[in-house]
């Protein structure tokens, strides 16, 4: 773990960071979310609702979100993303849609904010969709589960 917050300089003033003497490599980030339901509003809601399938909106607009990654963070660099798939399914045990994306590149930084920026815009985009059925859906757990490439090595948080 780094014992310095990076998008600091000496005098703790914000900043990009400089990746300019990093090598490209391979990067990849895999992170998961879930919007969570109460049983008879996820019944609702995987039945189908008057704004058209769920799901499939929701994936296309975690697509969409990656791609605007560095233009809400601010401290985030723009990134070539070389592949991009977002998945939405449903937990029938859990009454709740999952929300998983996974995030490629060739660059000299990472792409776990992509793949999280993925994942909130896919559950917030499921959230817009289902909020005339349910208003205490809650949006949870979203975390990087996996990344592999750069300096910093790979990470897994396993099951």
């Amino acid at each position: 773990m780094a014992d310095n917050l990076t998008h600091f300089d000496e005098q703790g003033r914000a900043r990009m960071v400089d990746v300019s003497a990093k090598s490209d490599t391979e990067r990849r980030a895999v992170a998961r979310g879930r919007v969570v339901f109460s049983k008879e509003s996820f019944d609702k809601v995987r039945a189908g609702v008057k704004k058209g399938d769920v799901a499939s909106i929701a994936e296309l607009a975690g697509v969409m979100g990656a791609k605007q990654t560095s233009s809400l963070i601010p401290l985030c660099h723009p990134l070539p993303i070389t592949g991009l798939s977002v998945r939405v399914e449903p937990d029938e045990k859990k009454f709740a849609f999952v929300v998983t994306a996974e995030v490629k590149t060739t660059g000299k930084t990472g792409v776990e904010m992509e793949a999280l920026t993925a994942v909130m815009t896919a559950c917030l985009t499921v959230y817009d969709m289902a909020k005339a059925v349910d208003k205490s859906m809650t949006i949870e757990g979203v975390e990087l589960v996996e990344k592999s490439g750069g300096k910093s090595g790979d990470f897994n948080r396993g099951k």
